[in-house]
Order: C-alpha cells, then sequence, then structure tokens
C-alpha cells in the first residue's frame, strides 16, 4: 500500500509538472508570435491558382495561372505559433484534467489535433518559400501533413491496451507525411537548378533543419512504443513532444523573420 501511494504521489507530481511546464511553453510561445504580428514587415508570397482556359489562338486548352491571394508572412508565422500557445494554455487550465486521464492512457489527442494545424501551417510556408504558389497544390499538402498527424491520434488509440505494439497507423501516418517533402524538395531542387530564379538563401536552411526536426517526432514515438531509456515513460516522450514542438516552430519563426520580415 506504501508503495502504490509513493507510486501515486510521484506520478501527481509529474502531471504538475507538465501542466507548469505547458503553461511556460505556451507563454514562450504567445511572445514569439505576438512579436511576429507588431514587429514584421508586410512581406507577402502570391498564392496561384491555375485552373483551364481556351487558348483561341492554338484552339485548345491551357493553364491559366490567376492570383487568387497575397499571403502575408508575418501574421502566417504568428498562427502557427499562436496555435501552439491556445493548445498549451488549454492543457494547463481548463483542459487539464481530461488532459492527464489522457495521459494515463498512453494518449494526448489535444497535442496532434493541434500539430493538424500548426505543423500543415508550416509545411504550406516551407513550400511557398520554395515556390510552391498554386492553391491546389498547398491545399493538399496541408491536408497530408494534417492526415498524418491525425494518424498519430489513432496510433495511441489503437495501442492503449495492446500487448505488442500495432504500427499500422504509424506507417500511414509516415507515408502521408512524406508526401509533402517529397513536393518541397522537387520545387527547391527545381529553383536551385534553374539560373538565376533561386531561392533565398536562409531558405536553403530551412528545408533540412525543420526536416530533421519533422523525422524527430517520429523518432520520439519510436522511442516511446520501443520503450528505450527514459522513453519507458510515456510522460518523459510527452515533454519531448513539447521541446521538440517549441524548438521547430521557433526556429522557423526566426529564419523566416531573420530572411525577409524584419524591419529594414
Amino acid at each position: 500500500m506504501a508503495r502504490q501511494t509513493n507510486t501515486s504521489i510521484a506520478r501527481d507530481k509529474k502531471y504538475a509538472g507538465l501542466k507548469r511546464f505547458n503553461l511556460i511553453m505556451g507563454i514562450l510561445h504567445l511572445i514569439q508570435g505576438l512579436f511576429m504580428i507588431l514587429v514584421s514587415n508586410d512581406t507577402t508570397y502570391p498564392i496561384f491558382t491555375n485552373y483551364l482556359t481556351f487558348n483561341v489562338d492554338t484552339r485548345s486548352l491551357a493553364p491559366d495561372p490567376t492570383l487568387f491571394y497575397e499571403l502575408r508572412f508575418g501574421p502566417a508565422v504568428a498562427l502557427f505559433l499562436l496555435i501552439s500557445a491556445v493548445a498549451h494554455f488549454y492543457l494547463s487550465t481548463v483542459g487539464y484534467q481530461g488532459y492527464i486521464k489522457n495521459l494515463s492512457k498512453g494518449m494526448n489527442p489535444t497535442r496532434f489535433y493541434e500539430y493538424a494545424l500548426s505543423s500543415s501551417l508550416m509545411i504550406v510556408l516551407i513550400g511557398m518559400l520554395s515556390g510552391l504558389w498554386d492553391l491546389g497544390a498547398i491545399i493538399l499538402i496541408f491536408g497530408l501533413n494534417a492526415m498524418m498527424n491525425l494518424f498519430g491520434i489513432m496510433m495511441e488509440f489503437h495501442n492503449q491496451g495492446t500487448k505488442k505494439t500495432d504500427w499500422t497507423a504509424f506507417t500511414y501516418g509516415s507515408i502521408a507525411g512524406i508526401i509533402p517533402w517529397i513536393v518541397i524538395f522537387l520545387f527547391f531542387i527545381g529553383s536551385v537548378s534553374s539560373g538565376d530564379a533561386k531561392p533565398p538563401a536562409f531558405v536553403y536552411a530551412i528545408i533540412p533543419t525543420l526536416f530533421v526536426f519533422f523525422n524527430i517526432f517520429a523518432i520520439n514515438m519510436v522511442l516511446q512504443y520501443k520503450k528505450v531509456g527514459r522513453w519507458k515513460d510515456y510522460l518523459f516522450g510527452e515533454r519531448v513532444y513539447i521541446i521538440l514542438s517549441l524548438t521547430s516552430k521557433s526556429i522557423l519563426a526566426w529564419l523566416i523573420f531573420a530572411g525577409t520580415l524584419a524591419p529594414v
């Protein structure tokens, strides 16, 4: 009985620590997001539609690139930071009881819902920096990245009570997640090899750095389910997710800010 009590007390302390940790992370995301809104310049990137039109001269159908929207990058960068801030504040306040209930079952759906929005916006901005400006392509890479994260929920849900880990959701999620990166690398390589129309220098740092970070999230999940070292405790993996989220979003935000958003 005493051992169970000590274990319960230790677990409660870890939950309380995660509550504080989420609150701190929420504040850090919020500060950066507000900074991006207040200080960033008016740099925009175009989004085009490319519907077919009838070419009278050639008597055939041809694509007709048309400007759909000029996306201001400052607020867009701020948005993925603010989405994370809202999620962290939710988990550390009104959503706390549900948070610890899910953690005790080895899952955190809120994490993946947040990633489905914030990391999908991140992948869109990375794509646009590489020259991916087509509305349809933007919707597709956003949706595929969001699906990757929703598969993360299914991975945790399916394996709550299994004796042997079922990797089906992880595998399908990985397939969905790699496709946007393949498209981004194609556009990036195409831009680099097209002569004078090369991406800005800071994009060369963003693409490999964020690609590595996106994959570290998957590695963290593998280590959780393989129960390697400190990852035997699901709460340790939860902290790693939180740190990775802050680090990857901060790196992307500040690289974009330094490269194109900083006031002249």
